[in-house]
């Protein structure tokens, strides 16, 4: 294995049968020791964080490969915390995909004037650079083709492929009595073009609450594997 790229909570092997190997770490977002999914830097190590990370990423890709929804993710090893996966461009330095069900975060921060705190929202589908120097600024579906990043089609494919990705673990979330608000994905493309689902599906990119109280990562995952 050649090591390829060293990022804040996994790192990525290049593998001979020309896939990558993804080793989930213990670090873990945040500032001043403590855990923040939406922080952009390192900020403390929690033991098993990884791990937990990586079930979760497995339960749901498993899934929605079941589902005909393409994936980059070939298979993992739960014992050295590491997952295979197909080789995939990223759209431009990097993009993010967040899917809303509910009014809450930077969302309501930024449109707080014209609606309230929690409100319902029909799957609305977002998509920003990521940049932490420029706090990740929103881009829209004509930015990106305009700017060369991706193509009408591909965008579609993305937001079509969101909303189902989120159907599926919000459906999944809900039968423990959890409510997904909003999740956040990252896609890649082929050499042929087509849009998959890369990274990772875990509890810290995802917001979620339960009796209409916010339950932060951690407990997220405890309660995800009771």
């Amino acid at each position: 294995m050649k090591l390829v790229y060293t990022g804040k909570t996994k790192d990525v092997f290049a593998l001979e049968n020309g896939n990558y190997l993804l080793k989930f770490k213990d670090d873990c977002t945040g500032k001043d020791g403590v855990f923040d999914p939406g922080e952009n830097s390192v900020g403390l190590t929690i033991d098993g964080v990884g791990d937990v990370n990586l079930r979760m990423s497995v339960y749901f890709f498993e899934k929605i490969n079941a589902a005909g929804i393409r994936t980059h993710y070939v298979s993992a090893n739960l014992k050295d915390t590491t997952m295979e996966v197909l080789p995939a461009k990223v759209f431009g330095h990097g993009l993010e995909v967040i899917c809303r069900n509910r009014a809450v975060g930077s969302f309501r921060r930024r449109y707080g004037e014209y609606i309230e705190e929690g409100a319902p929202l029909p799957s609305y589908v977002e998509t920003t650079f990521k940049n932490d120097e420029k706090g990740d600024p929103l881009v829209t579906k004509d930015g990106l083709v305009v700017l060369g990043i991706m193509t009408g089609e591909q965008y579609e494919s993305i937001k079509e492929m969101t909303r189902r990705i989120t159907a599926i673990v919000a459906d999944d979330l809900l039968e423990k009595g959890l409510v997904l608000y909003d999740i956040k994905f990252e896609f890649g493309y082929a050499p042929d073009g087509s849009v998959m689902l890369i990274d990772e599906i875990a509890s810290g990119n995802m917001r979620v609450y339960k009796d209409g109280r916010y339950v932060d990562p951690m407990t997220l995952s405890k309660l995800f594997f009771a």
